[in-house]
């Protein structure tokens, strides 16, 4: 077994790499612990089936959940003949804990080989949209489109709506016959697997009506963390200055770096209040969200950021994040943070780790937060290509407070209600979360968003959305997403 420390937050994802608390994953502490860093992508092995057998994957998995899961009294066991995948062994196991809303599915297997190049190479193949889906009237729609992916090339962006898919133009079905017949599920199949050269037709709406069908092949396509269409916009509000950055995740290692020169923009315009749009942000490195706390912690170097807790036999690897000199930090006054239910893991981290030096002036803004304060660890069985990631600790802030199961609505010293407005560009004043977040910014009103603590972050933003009077939407995930989908939600 071999360990690596790596910060990594996903939305469903975890390994022996150390995921950031809210939907995060991350390498495993290395022996005596150890700092923050991408792990090592290992050669791909060629397993053998008597070393690599489904037994001896769960023995793994046994020995991995017994020494470093979070909650060992949440642990069922499980007979290991009754199941032949090794994902199902892991859900029995931690049943307990999923069924006290502690473990959402955290708690998998993944290829290292498949993981290691997400986080390195940045890229993923596909057409290169985020989908969500209209659960009471069964309507896709592109939600986020990528820069240089064939789906942006043909016409498919935000607001553009699928209405069938098929091999060729002769077998195409209407998405809500999909739905019909076999659900969100039937829908993700029918659009094929994550493979370059996959090629479908696709019939979609544009928002003014105008109806294009169209054969899309999926290609490799950058994960570009940060838009270089509206990642990084100084807003005008009534004469003041506003950042708004949209970060699309925390996975891609290259993130810190497009953060530097985010806040760079930022610092050389003199803003101090921020939007921070995670809207569809799952997670990713707990590294990048700690660098992104550094850029704003300007007067602040060598104040907690937030803490790592294992359980108490692994309490020596507990750890302490402090902030850290960052050539472009700001010092920031006001913050409003959007998020939605697919917002999750590293995202909440920030969230949470900012309240206590902002506390009244941030406010959190859309609909409530997925709710995963913790991450998992990254263990790997080399030789099989084989990474179990595990639910292996907590992030707490500076005031020790990291208790938001059920969203991070339920912690924020504000929030305000708003929703997801497709009809108009991500970055764009007008659009409703952005608009509600200006309002807080400036002081004006805003309604609250409602947050129960046996109701999850989805959950509570659909019903927000239903109370604003808008469709209930929730990204498109299969029942097993890859890697990118893990930390990338409604990603195809």
């Amino acid at each position: 077994m071999t360990f690596g420390r790596t910060a990594l937050s996903l939305l469903l994802s975890v390994s022996l790499v150390a995921c950031g608390g809210g939907g995060g994953s991350s390498t495993p502490p290395a022996t005596g612990g150890g700092g923050g860093g991408t792990p090592t992508p290992s050669p791909s092995p060629t397993p053998t089936p008597s070393a690599c057998g489904l037994r001896a994957q769960q023995d793994f998995a046994d020995q991995v959940l017994n020494e470093w899961y979070l909650f060992p009294d949440l642990l069922a066991n499980a007979n290991p003949a009754a199941f032949n995948n090794l994902d199902d062994y892991l859900d029995a196991r931690v049943a307990p804990a999923r069924a006290q809303n502690r473990d959402r599915f955290f708690t998998f297997a993944t290829s290292i080989a498949e993981e290691n190049a997400l986080i390195n190479s940045g890229s993923s193949a596909g057409f290169g949209i985020r989908l969500s889906y209209d659960t009471a009237n069964r309507r896709l729609f592109v939600v986020e489109a990528y820069e240089g992916a064939s789906g942006l090339a043909a016409g498919l962006d935000r607001g553009s709506e699928i209405t069938a898919i098929g091999t060729s133009s002769a077998t195409l079905q209407t998405v809500s016959s999909l739905f019909a017949s076999g659900g969100a599920q039937n829908v993700a199949n029918a659009l094929g697997p994550s493979t370059q050269g996959t090629t479908r037709v696709l019939r979609f709406t544009q928002p003014d009506g105008t109806v294009i069908e169209r054969s899309i092949t999926k290609t490799d396509f950058a994960l570009d963390p940060v838009s270089n269409r509206y990642g990084a916009v100084i807003l005008n509000d009534g004469g003041k200055k506003v950042g708004y950055l949209n970060l699309r995740t925390f996975i891609i290692a290259d993130a810190s770096n497009q953060l530097r020169a985010a806040y760079g923009q930022f610092a050389a315009q003199g803003v101090t209040e921020l939007i921070l749009d995670f809207r569809y942000n799952g997670g990713g490195l707990v590294d990048v969200a700690d660098t992104m706390g550094d850029l704003m912690g300007g007067g602040r170097v060598g104040q907690v950021w937030s803490r790592t807790v294992l359980r108490p036999s692994k309490a020596a690897e507990n750890e302490t994040r402090t902030f850290r000199t960052e050539a472009t930090a700001i010092a920031p006054t006001r913050i409003a943070i959007i998020t939605t239910g697919a917002s999750a893991s590293a995202s909440e981290i920030v969230a949470n780790s900012l309240i206590p030096y902002l506390g009244n002036n941030s406010a959190l803004v859309g609909a409530n937060s997925f709710g995963k304060p913790v991450g998992q660890f990254g263990f790997d069985l080399a030789a099989c290509d084989l990474r179990v990631r595990a639910v292996a600790f907590q992030t707490v802030n500076a005031n020790n407070q990291g208790e938001y199961y059920s969203g991070l609505a339920s912690v924020m010293p504000n929030t305000c209600r708003a929703g997801d407005d497709i009809t108009r560009p991500l970055g764009d004043p007008r659009e409703a979360s952005i608009a509600a977040a200006l309002d807080f910014l400036g002081g004006r009103a805003c309604t609250p968003i409602t947050s129960s603590a046996t109701t999850s972050g989805l959950q509570q933003g659909q019903s927000a959305r239903q109370g604003l009077g808008l469709p209930e939407r929730e990204m498109l995930q299969p029942h097993r997403p890859n890697a990118a989908q893990r930390e990338l939600p409604g990603l195809y």
